[in-house]
């Protein structure tokens, strides 16, 4: 079944899953304040709309994929250019909002939406652009059983895997939880390509076993971070994004916060957070978030072998 869908953040996420539910024969309408994101997303089918609120006028499904909760609040609660998402949809709209924002803010999104006579799920995703390309993306999902199984659907035709993980705020939750295991494990990873160099080990050597092996892991076998043995993985691109540094900086902050907020005593999890910041700071927001090797490969130099 087909629908109308306003989608609202056509960035480098945004605009190939906007791509995609126009692909499956969705009518899609979207905005975005970047000029080449509007210029990108209408060559493949998406209508630009002059304003966010124009674009979810008409909607049944308004999709917001923004880079944080402040941005998802301002523009359900409205202030720019042609009032808010929510005084703008017609009644009764499904809001499902896919960035990645604190739980308190999902929650409060939900709030909103639901105050205004709107229904809500959050469901952020993992996969990153190559999964929003493929449409493998998995999303987690916050919402009442009635309201995920009209979102299943449409979030299918943009991800192979949907999983209904709770209440409101349930799919922030799993998402940080998730991006806190992957930034950990990313820098063990590469921590352990480097000492595989000093060792004597070629990239592929130690691919071949750790990836048949108990180090096996997603950051290894998909997002490995030296070139050579996956040949999809942004090491083989000058680690062009992929998963860019600063959201994952963005992301285990918001893994620390809720850790902090909930008592969890978690050293390494905040460790990875403070190593992803500085990175962050010192050039490498930009890059995928796999280049952490080359900082602690240089930082390694003249180290004993």
């Amino acid at each position: 079944m087909t629908a109308s869908i306003a989608f609202i953040g056509l960035g480098n996420m945004g605009e190939p899953m906007a791509a995609n539910l126009v692909a499956a024969g969705h009518h899609v309408t979207g905005f975005d304040l970047v000029p080449a994101a509007l210029e990108a997303a209408a060559t493949h089918g998406v209508a630009i709309a002059a304003t966010a609120a124009e674009a979810v006028a008409t909607a049944d499904v308004v999709i917001t994929m923004l880079p944080s909760g402040t941005h998802v609040l301002e523009a359900y609660r409205g202030g720019g250019p042609g009032g808010g998402l929510l005084a703008a949809a017609g009644a009764g709209t499904l809001f499902i909002e896919s960035s990645t924002i604190a739980v308190d803010d999902a929650r409060a999104a939900h709030d909103l939406a639901a105050e205004a006579g709107h229904r809500n799920i959050d469901a952020p995703v993992s996969g990153g652009v190559i999964g929003a390309i493929a449409g493998t993306l998995t999303f987690m999902v916050g919402a009442s059983p009635a309201d995920f199984e009209s979102a299943r659907g449409i979030l299918e035709t943009m991800g192979g895997r949907v999983v209904l993980c709770g209440e409101a705020g349930s799919g922030q939750a799993a998402k940080i939880c998730n991006n806190l295991i992957l930034g950990v494990s990313m820098i063990a990873v590469s921590e352990a390509f480097v000492l595989g160099e000093k060792l004597g080990l070629t990239h592929q050597a130690l691919f071949d076993v750790a990836s048949a092996a108990s180090g096996q892991c997603w950051a290894l076998t998909t997002n490995c971070p030296v070139p050579g043995p996956v040949p999809a993985s942004p090491a083989n691109r000058d680690y062009q994004p992929g998963f860019a540094g600063a959201l994952m900086a963005k992301d285990l902050g918001l893994a620390v916060e809720a850790l902090h907020s909930t008592g969890v005593e978690a050293e390494v999890g905040s460790l990875a957070a403070d190593i992803y910041r500085k990175f962050a700071d010192e050039g490498g927001a930009g890059l995928d978030f796999s280049a952490i090797i080359t900082v602690i490969r240089a930082r390694s130099e003249g180290a004993a072998a």
